[in-house]
């Protein structure tokens, strides 16, 4: 859930300048005004001029909720102090700074400021009426940045709070006129925000533009992360953060496809893709590797590669009792290759983790070797897993092939009777049509009669059939 961060020192000063400014556009015969959504109705406020460095960065900003994380020094900082220079301080770098990687600036925030030089600030932000800035917070740094003095903003009504200032950032932010895309993370984290506050998946959904079927994936892919998180945790209290997981939507969605179709029919198989397609992310395989990694995958390709350092023991299956049932009618925690797959996970969030965080050097090495080790195996199982399935393919294609060709060749029979019926068969086009079906057969019967010399009994009917043709 979104934070309450209480108001800002300066606010009563900001205040009476707000008031005031309010009340010299209202004597204007035409104010400028920017339409919001108010607890759920859309009003006008009035827009008025403030200096940027009178506003306060909104430290509940949706746009950087993910990226805050990537320093908890500064970030406990920010949460101690969110309207203190460190903090402040803290927010406009992170709204500068790449959503994939917070330690380079943003190529769209350079962008931005290039279009502020040229053009000016086009659409006006909105501020409470005790300077925090709820939606324009990346313009005013950009504006200060280029040395202006001012921001044009609409003033919110006096009795906004933060659960008002949390929905309309971000409804302003869901608009398509806003240029600058969330990050996936972000994105996720504002979902859950609206889900918890009693919005409907169905209007989530719209909010967003996303199938109700794609906001299930996502969610899933959120509670796998947090879950990967909390596992990660290391000894030092180390841990992944979300932002690992950024850019990984598509193979994430993905995922959950493969994922609950197994599960379905197969619980512990379907776990089994889970905990092994989770370390596979982890270790970044490519898009089409990770499709060959499937229910089978450590059991029959990656266990018996593993070395010794990357075969935890695997903790005792807990069996729990079924509610309603007794005490004596349990069910285990999966199966013993499901337990060992999910250790060997355990192993590589942790030394993920170590290595993310730095510190004690020793550790640090020991983890990054694990991760080598496991790259190398996991990309060989992979690699294998890949011809496997390949070589099925290329298997059952042409029996695939010759069953596609059966559904045509009935659905066109029952086409020929009712065109008979109507008269509307063109006897010229079905003649030429059934030559080359002919020509299909004879090149067919050619190639099976070289490659089964103990034909079967439909191998058999198809040379005797392109026999008679031919004798005719």
């Amino acid at each position: 859930m979104s934070e309450n961060f209480g108001d800002p020192p300066m606010g009563g000063e900001i205040a009476a300048t707000v008031a005031k400014r309010l009340e010299e556009v209202r004597k204007n015969q035409d104010p400028e005004t920017v339409r919001i959504s108010w607890r759920g109705e859309p009003k006008d406020i009035h827009v008025i001029s403030m200096p940027v460095a009178q506003l306060y960065l909104n430290p509940n900003t949706h746009r950087i909720r993910a990226q805050r994380s990537i320093d908890a020094s500064r970030d406990a900082v920010l949460g101690e102090k969110p309207w203190g220079e460190a903090g402040q301080l803290y927010l406009s770098d992170l709204l500068k700074a790449k959503p994939t990687d917070p330690t380079q600036t943003d190529p769209d925030y350079v962008e931005l400021k290039k279009e502020l030089e040229r053009d000016g600030q086009l659409a006006p932000g909105v501020i409470t009426q005790n300077g925090i800035l709820v939606d324009a917070n990346t313009r005013c740094v950009a504006l200060r940045d280029l040395g202006e003095e001012y921001i044009r903003v609409g003033v919110l009504p006096a009795d906004a709070d933060w659960s008002d200032i949390n929905a309309i950032e971000l409804r302003i932010q869901l608009r398509k006129d806003k240029r600058r895309d969330y990050p996936y993370i972000n994105r996720l984290i504002s979902i859950e925000e609206q889900l918890a506050a009693g919005v409907t998946e169905k209007d989530v959904a719209h909010d967003w533009n996303l199938a109700e079927k794609s906001l299930k994936a996502d969610r899933w892919a959120y509670q796998l992360m947090c879950e990967a998180i909390d596992r990660s945790v290391t000894p030092e209290g180390n841990r992944l953060t979300l932002l690992q997981f950024n850019d990984q939507q598509e193979s994430l969605r993905e995922f959950y496809r493969h994922y609950t179709t197994l599960a379905a029919t197969d619980p512990d198989a379907g776990e089994q893709l889970k905990e092994t397609r989770l370390a596979s992310l982890l270790l970044g395989l490519p898009k089409t590797s990770l499709r060959y990694v499937e229910g089978d995958f450590y059991t029959r390709f990656l266990s018996s590669r593993l070395p010794e350092e990357l075969r935890p023991e695997a903790p005792a299956p807990v069996a729990d009792p079924i509610p309603g049932l007794g005490s004596d009618v349990i069910v285990a925690d999966g199966d013993e290759p499901t337990r060992a797959a999910r250790a060997l996970t355990d192993v590589l969030l942790k030394a993920q983790a170590q290595v993310h965080a730095g510190g004690n050097p020793t550790r640090v090495k020991e983890s990054a070797g694990l991760i080598r080790q496991a790259d190398d195996v996991f990309r060989t199982a992979a690699k294998l897993a890949g011809q496997d399935i390949t070589l099925r393919r290329k298997q059952t294609a042409v029996p695939d092939r010759i069953v596609e060709a059966a559904d045509y060749l009935t659905q066109g029979s029952d086409e020929f009777a009712k065109s008979k019926a109507e008269r509307t068969l063109d006897t010229d086009a079905f003649d030429s049509a059934l030559l080359e079906l002919k020509t299909s057969m004879e090149r067919l019967a050619k190639q099976a009669g070289r490659a089964f010399p103990d034909p079967g009994e439909g191998v058999e009917w198809l040379l005797n059939a392109v026999r008679r043709v031919e004798d005719e």
